[in-house]
This record gives structure tokens, C-alpha cells and sequence, in this order.
């Protein structure tokens, strides 16, 4: 399987709690606007929820659909993602969900990983099937 690597730009982050408790722990729900670049080029829009302990680290599940190239194969698909933040740095799994390609992409399938130190960018590494 070939393997995608690059990075996302954070573009825009809206974060809200919709449950907060008095030690500090709290229940938040993420949407998240990314520019990608390298292998993988395009835009991005996740959604994650996310389940703040109370040391400030936090578990967080989502979906996160990317719009754009893969090469020179244009679609979209979604990822299935799957985290933990430890306070200073975000990591995170991904799996393209079957059937959510689009265009050139419509066959996609491939797993992969995601890393954010704490700030706007991401690294990425995806490995992929076109089909």
C-alpha cells in the first residue's frame, strides 16, 4: 500500500462545552476547519467530541471529512478518528470509512495517524488503497 504523508493547517477552531463539572472535567464538542499539504492536499472539516479529564488531558473521537487530492485523484472521503490529547501534544488514529469516497476517490480505503504538538499544525501519515 502506498503511504500518504504531510501535514493540516488549523484554520479555524470552535469549541464549546456541553457539559462542565466543578473538579475541572468537562464534555466539549470541537469543530475544526484544516488546510492539507503533501501528499494529501485540500481542505478538511472535523468534528470532534471530546471528554476533558481533570488534569487538563482529554480522550476525543470524531469525523473528519477531506476534500481535495490524493496525487493527482481528485475527491473526497471521511475519517474515522479516534485520540488522546496528554496536555501538550494530540495523537490520534484514522480510518477511512468505507463507501465515503467520492470522485476518483470513490474506492479509498486505508488507516493511518495523526500528530499535533500543541499550536496549528498537524503531521499526518496515511496508508491508502485507491481500488
Amino acid at each position: 500500500m502506498p503511504t500518504a504523508t504531510g501535514s493540516f493547517e488549523v484554520k479555524h477552531w470552535n469549541e464549546a462545552p456541553y457539559e462542565e463539572r466543578d473538579d475541572g472535567a468537562k464534555l466539549t464538542r470541537a469543530e475544526v476547519e484544516q488546510s492539507f499539504s503533501g501528499d494529501i492536499a485540500g481542505d478538511g472539516l472535523a468534528q470532534w467530541l471530546m471528554s476533558y479529564r481533570n488534569d487538563g488531558t482529554a480522550h476525543f473521537v470524531g469525523l473528519q471529512r477531506v476534500t481535495g487530492l490524493i496525487g493527482d485523484r481528485k475527491g473526497s472521503f471521511v475519517l474515522e478518528t479516534v485520540g488522546e490529547f496528554d496536555g501538550a501534544e494530540a495523537r490520534w488514529t484514522a480510518t477511512v470509512i468505507a463507501g465515503s469516497g467520492t470522485e476518483d476517490l470513490n474506492d479509498l480505503s486505508g488507516s493511518g495517524a495523526f500528530r499535533a504538538p500543541h499550536g496549528s499544525t498537524a503531521e499526518f501519515e496515511l496508508e491508502y488503497d485507491l481500488g
